[in-house]
């Protein structure tokens, strides 16, 4: 997946250099880099305090308990959609703090209890070579997943001079929902085409 990815993107900065050599606009090319470069900068700087903000305020309701319990909230929902975990499974405790604060926007303070999450799915996985279907859920619902409070696009929006940085919150939202069930129906769709396949085979 990587290498594809890779190639993709490989691909698209070979043949922008190819076709500037042979239009004869080299120099757009490195004003393009340097100006792309100062406005990425820019923009993380501007985005980088409210990255900041956010963080600390989920921290603070992690220490004071707020997270693990939205977490436990969302346990009978998560469990529901991971039907094949038990409800004791230490899996599912680390995907619902994963999931949930993943709604609050705050996607990098997720990124550890997802990485648990799926060292405690592999560990139970007989076929250590191919992802089982808590697995592949786990990343449908990661790429596609609710949020609540999009905090990196409120940031963006109010770095770039938004006069309300917060008005496509609820658009944000339906979009997301919408998003998620259809991922989760598709996810659900295949899983049975495939398990119907390999009950035809035995």
């Amino acid at each position: 997946m990587v290498f594809v990815i890779n190639l993709i993107w490989g691909s698209f900065i070979l043949i922008g250099i190819g076709y500037a050599f042979l239009t004869g606009r080299v120099d757009v090319i490195n004003q393009e880099i340097i100006e792309c470069g100062s406005s990425a900068v820019e923009l993380f700087m501007g985005m980088f305090p409210l990255m900041i903000l956010w963080s600390g305020i989920m921290n603070i309701a992690k220490k004071a308990g707020i997270l693990d319990r939205l977490a436990r909230m969302m346990r009978p929902l998560f469990r529901l959609i991971f039907p094949e975990l038990k409800a004791d499974d230490p899996a599912l405790g680390y995907i619902a703090s994963n999931l949930t604060i993943n709604m609050l926007g705050i996607h990098n303070a997720s990124t550890p209890f997802g990485l648990k999450a799926m060292k405690c799915l592999q560990e139970k996985n007989p076929k250590r070579e191919v992802a089982t279907r808590s697995m592949i859920t786990f990343l449908v619902l990661n790429t596609s997943g609710v949020t609540l409070i999009a905090t990196d696009i409120i940031g963006v929006r109010s770095k770039l001079g938004a006069t309300s940085p917060t008005d496509l919150v609820m658009v944000t939202i339906i979009a997301t929902v919408v998003n998620t069930i259809l991922a989760l129906l598709v996810d659900r769709l295949l899983w049975k085409r495939w398990k119907n396949r390999e009950l035809k085979r035995t």
